[in-house]
């Protein structure tokens, strides 16, 4: 049981990544006012706990109801990235906080899919299998999904003091950054999802 808690822990780890989310999330709220900024950071970490729980009951369910396979799913989810990664690397400097009408930044793009990125809906959904894990194991998952997130919400807070540190044009080159790291992150979800399915294909 414990070996299954530190697996699941370092893949949740590994698909959340509190670190990266953290500094998207300083970069993001840099114009925002220390309230707004804390108000958001709830908001995120409560809708991403939402998604990923969601997607531990009934995203293996729906899934596979709709006839969608994991695979595509990962790639759906690779191309949506890519698309936020351009508009966070050609935006311009006046772009910041909640302007657009009708968008809350706390869920797109911090909740999803930055926080509860298609790595880490893909992973709960595969460490919470119901034709392999029973249900004690699902609702440890569930758990250990949730501690990861307390984590990334306790750095979400303390991201104030790092958007002090490198100011407003630093928060300007830490956004495109980011915003390369996570296009380039989400060729890598594409390349990999084509590649098993290119895999399955020639097994097939």
């Amino acid at each position: 049981m414990l070996d299954k808690i530190v697996q699941d822990f370092l893949v949740i780890w590994a698909t959340i990544d509190p670190i990266g989310s953290m500094a998207l999330f300083a970069a993001l709220t840099a114009k925002l006012s220390p309230l707004a900024r804390r108000k958001t950071a709830y908001k995120a970490i409560a809708y991403a706990a939402a998604v990923l729980l969601g997607s531990i009951i009934l995203g293996q369910f729906l899934l596979t109801a709709m006839g969608i396979s994991l695979l595509s799913f990962q790639l759906a989810g690779g191309i949506i990235l890519f698309l936020f990664g351009l508009q966070m690397i050609f935006s311009s400097n006046e772009d910041g906080g909640d302007t657009d009408s009708g968008h809350d930044m706390a869920v797109f793009p911090l909740a999803i899919p930055a926080t509860a990125t298609p790595g880490a809906i893909l992973a709960v959904i595969l460490l919470t299998d119901n034709h392999i894990h029973p249900v004690t194991e699902q609702i440890t998952t569930a758990l250990v999904m949730l501690s990861v997130l307390l984590f990334t919400l306790v750095l979400f807070l303390l991201s104030g003091k790092i958007i002090q540190l490198i100011g407003t044009s630093g928060a300007s080159i830490l956004t495109r950054i980011m915003g390369i790291i996570l296009a380039a992150l989400s060729v890598e979800f594409i390349m990999k999802a084509l590649g098993a399915e290119n895999w399955m294909t020639v097994v097939a």
